[in-house]
């Protein structure tokens, strides 16, 4: 990579001085997701919040349909069963005992979660999978700008040249904390540039600096002293935002997440037009301590899912309090859940699929996706299985919240994802309920067990449908269609596994907003 363009991917984001009760903020131009979704002509704003080492899926979503397996696998961290906390209209799923607050919000109708989110062959490095998630690379893509940053570059090709200015005088995104995410991480680096408070860059906004010379070194130092004036203009126009909320409702103390969800309140209630903010927090590297012997529901998760759920429902009850809720989509996510099994140390290793939430007033209430199947021969390697790709979610809040078309999501994204009916302003006509009682015939196999092959027969409505195979560790095997079919039908396709050991695997269905997840058994000949 060229020094110059590695200089601009590094230094994106500027460390604004403390100006929030203590608290810094980071602000981003040009980040490869964030300069998309100004081009959106609405007033929506988007909350992503990363917990960062690998969320627990499984004691965060209890799957009470099959609490015996659950309680099998992982009998020493299990949460007890009539601890669950109850959904509405739910019988299937319920919520780590924690979670209280999004509990409520969820019976309120203002949380759904996502079952199984991930990607094909998972990677298992905190880092890379993270890269992974913040680019929208595959497992083996190596991709030098965010997952949004190719429609970016193509809508602001002169960043940071005019920036402010009368259609955008305010960061497009912002980030709450003291040390740069790795949302803005590249395969290079990170895509931001913490500045500190302490650095003497206040001559350089006022235009008090020294000639810089006619060559490379100058050119760079150009951009440098170009960002810095910008920051301090950004810098500016926060103050100001946050100077006109002066009450609040209440927040919990000693919430490190809460205090970031409350300065965001604060600037999207002070009129800022910045579309999406960033807050995190860390902790979910649970391989010990997850719970406390004896007593699973107390230990580190615990914890941690009590703090998420009392900040998340601080922070939608604020947004109520300041009249700007309706503005407001939240995500949650991390860079991979954890095992099906436990371990020994009262904890779970890293895995694959997660649970995603979304809250807001415009989600749809519901638990999209299905319980996974625990297989009775179940190894300590086991992941669950993947439902939706991560990138799907991505391509519905591109679509349903931010408003660009779907061939412009397509553009952004690489490639044509599911689309998923999770928001009210969509315009699918299935909505998550009737997802979900489609019943277990949209992909089956046969025979089951199997030796050496087996027909795969599956239903598709019509249009792009894929039908992959991974094993029990997340790992795609085979991809046995990948196609647009001009109508509906049923398709019979042959899995050969000859040459594969014995075991559990899932075929895996994806049509539209439709996914289904078969286990399948290969038996020795």
């Amino acid at each position: 990579m060229q020094r110059r363009s590695f200089l601009k991917q590094t230094i994106q984001g500027a460390l604004l001085p403390s100006i929030l009760s203590g608290m810094s903020v980071k602000a981003f131009g040009n980040s490869a997701f964030l300069q998309s979704l100004s081009g959106a002509d609405n007033d929506h704003v988007l909350v992503l919040i990363q917990l960062a080492g690998g969320n627990d899926g499984l004691n965060t979503i209890i799957p009470l349909e099959f609490y015996s397996d659950y309680n099998r696998i992982r009998s020493n961290i299990a949460i007890p069963e009539n601890r669950v906390l109850a959904l509405n209209n739910n019988l299937k799923s319920g919520l780590h005992p924690s979670m209280t607050g999004m509990q409520q919000m969820y019976n309120e109708e203002k949380l759904c979660a996502i079952q199984a989110v991930g990607y094909p062959s998972p990677n298992g490095s905190h880092f890379r999978s993270m890269d992974i998630w913040l680019t929208g690379a595959d497992t083996e893509q190596y991709l030098s700008t965010g997952w949004a940053g190719r429609y970016l570059n193509h809508q602001y090709p002169n960043y940071p040249v005019g920036f402010p200015n009368d259609a955008m005088p305010d960061p497009l995104a912002l980030q709450i904390g003291s040390v740069l995410s790795p949302v803005f991480l590249s395969p290079t680096g990170f895509d931001a540039l913490a500045i500190d408070e302490s650095l003497n860059f206040y001559n350089l906004i006022d235009a008090i600096q020294d000639p810089t010379p006619n060559t490379p070194s100058g050119v760079e130092l150009t951009y440098l002293r170009t960002i810095a004036r910008q920051t301090n203009k950004y810098a500016e126009v926060i103050k100001t935002a946050a100077a006109k909320v002066t009450q609040q409702a209440a927040y919990p103390a000693d919430n490190y997440l809460a205090a970031q969800l409350k300065a965001v309140a604060k600037l999207v209630a002070g009129g800022l037009k910045t579309k999406i903010y960033m807050v995190g927090m860390g902790g979910f590297d649970t391989h010990a301590g997850q719970v406390n012997g004896g007593n699973p529901l107390t230990g580190n998760h615990s914890g941690l899912l009590k703090q998420v759920s009392e900040a998340i429902t601080a922070f939608t009850k604020d947004l109520q309090f300041l009249g700007v809720s309706k503005r407001v989509l939240g995500m949650t996510f991390s860079e991979f859940g954890r095992r099906m099994q436990s371990n020994g140390s009262l904890g779970t290793d890293h895995g694959a699929a997660q649970p995603v939430f979304l809250f807001g007033d415009s989600v749809k209430q519901g638990v999209l996706g299905k319980n996974p199947d625990m297989p009775a021969t179940g190894q300590a390697i086991d992941n669950v299985p993947m439902q939706y790709d991560f990138r799907s979610v991505y391509s519905t809040i591109l679509r349903d919240w931010f408003c660009l078309p779907p061939q412009d999501v397509d553009s952004v994204l690489l490639k044509n994802y599911q689309y998923l009916p999770v928001i009210k302003s969509t315009a699918c006509n299935m909505d998550l309920q009737e997802l979900n009682n489609l019943g277990n015939n949209l992909i089956t196999n046969y025979p089951n067990p199997f030796n050496a092959s087996t027909k795969i027969t599956f239903k598709t409505t019509g249009g792009h449908t894929l039908v992959q195979i991974f094993d029990t560790a997340g790992k795609r095997i085979a991809t046995l269609a990948d196609q647009v079919y001009a109508a509906a039908g049923t398709y019979t396709v042959t899995f050969n596994a000859d040459v594969l050991p014995g075991g559990v695997y899932y075929a895996r269905l994806q049509n539209g907003s439709l996914q289904q997840v078969r286990p399948m058994l290969k038996v020795r000949g």
